[in-house]
């Protein structure tokens, strides 16, 4: 039996990993678009952007593993690969060279690209970041001490700003949403991460969008025209707009790809035998959240390798566990666990402005999900909490 991943992610290399933990001795072909062997996304938007201009090996990526331990996985690694079709009933992946490789089992594991903002395409553009090579050009650019305007307040728009302040640039952030991250963690927290911005000297334009860009003579963008009227100087715009699954790739198969990949609970793509999805593009019934959900974090990302290694080999499926994110601004630990909806109760306990905050969201009685600033006992606690499905009084008298 041989197994084909399509992408050389985290979630691509953590199914390789479990496969040969397992015992899987044949062959593993792992294909990935770009030149760089496995690496790790969450510090493209923390360290990698915060260090000092111009210092250290700014284009190295943050490898996820050694050259030796990878040669010891014994992977038949091609990069630079990119898949550009699915012949499922052939059991073939089709590449842009040309060549067509064949699978007895297929991993999709393409992961999502950055959603794009309409008005900044072209030379001069807007800046995304999804890979190392938007990172470096992030950094490239900051090197020249701009005015920066971020587009989103969720975590990889507010992890950029935090870096770019860390340099000592002037900040504007701008969000459609009444506040950061409101759509999921609700508008009081929403409030309070915004409140953390602002304290660290960022300008945070709420509940408006770009209208317009106007350009200098050069092509390169000046200025933002606000849809509320207003205007702010921006020599680099760098969007944190969320992302979108890579799945153009699977057309002419009959998938559904709505949302991502439509998996059953062991990642099994819904259709074609042999097809499984892992990653930011899968999309899959939780145990724990009574729903199917696209999950995009990183340890999400890794669980779903352990899952579809074990369904390869016919071993037991990995125990569920909550989903959970962290993320670091301005030296804070930023954590949530759980899938908390605005809709929720949510009881908020702050300290006067100092590190701890802590919310707890609450559906039907059940905590239903936690968000800590540098709290990590609680952040422990929350997450046993939402496996076990304790109640959210009980959980609120054992943290208060």
């Amino acid at each position: 039996m041989t197994v084909t991943i399509v992408g050389a992610s985290l979630a691509g290399l953590r199914v390789a990993q479990t496969l040969r933990r397992l015992g899987f001795t044949e062959t593993i072909t792992m294909l990935g678009d770009e030149p760089y062997r496995p690496y790790d996304r969450p510090p493209l938007s923390k360290e990698y952007l915060d260090a000092s201009p111009g210092g250290g090996d700014a284009a190295a990526p943050p490898s996820l593993m050694s050259q030796e331990e990878l040669d010891a996985l014994g992977l038949d690694l091609r990069l630079s690969c990119q898949a550009t079709g699915l012949d499922a009933a052939g059991r073939k992946v089709e590449l842009a060279s040309g060549e067509r490789v064949g699978y007895d089992r297929l991993v999709i594991a393409t992961g999502a690209r950055a959603r794009r903002h309409p008005l900044g395409a072209g030379p001069g553009g807007f800046l995304s970041l999804r890979t190392v090579d938007d990172a470096t050009a992030i950094r490239a650019a900051l090197d020249g001490r701009p005015n920066v305007v971020v587009l989103g307040g969720g975590f990889i728009g507010a992890e950029v700003a935090a870096a770019v302040r860390k340099r000592g640039l002037d900040v504007t952030m701008i969000e459609m949403l009444p506040a950061p991250m409101s759509r999921s963690l609700g508008p009081t927290v929403g409030a309070l991460l915004a409140r953390l911005h602002e304290d660290h000297g960022v300008r945070v334009r709420l509940g408006t969008t770009v209208a317009a860009v106007r350009r200098d003579g050069g092509g390169r963008v000046a200025e933002l025209e606000l849809a509320n009227g207003s205007a702010v100087p921006a020599d680099v715009v760098i969007e944190g707009l969320g992302a979108t699954p890579t799945t153009g790739w699977l057309s002419g198969n009959g998938l559904d790809v709505a949302d991502g990949v439509a998996c059953d609970s062991d990642l099994r793509v819904l259709g074609p035998e042999g097809v499984f999805a892992a990653g930011d593009v899968a999309r899959r019934p939780h145990d724990l959240l009574g729903e199917s959900v696209r999950i995009e974090h990183w340890t999400s990302v890794g669980e779903h390798g352990e899952i579809v290694a074990a369904a390869i080999m016919g071993a037991p499926r990995p125990a569920a566990t909550p989903p959970y994110v962290w993320s670091d601004q301005y030296g804070h630990r930023i954590q949530v666990v759980g899938r908390p909806r605005p809709d929720d109760a949510v009881t908020v306990i702050e300290d006067g402005g100092k590190a701890g905050h802590v919310a707890v969201y609450e559906r039907d009685g059940i905590v239903s999900g936690v968000f800590t600033i540098d709290s990590p006992r609680v952040m422990l606690m929350g997450r046993r909490a939402i496996s076990g499905r304790l109640s959210s009084r009980e959980f609120l008298g054992r943290i208060t």
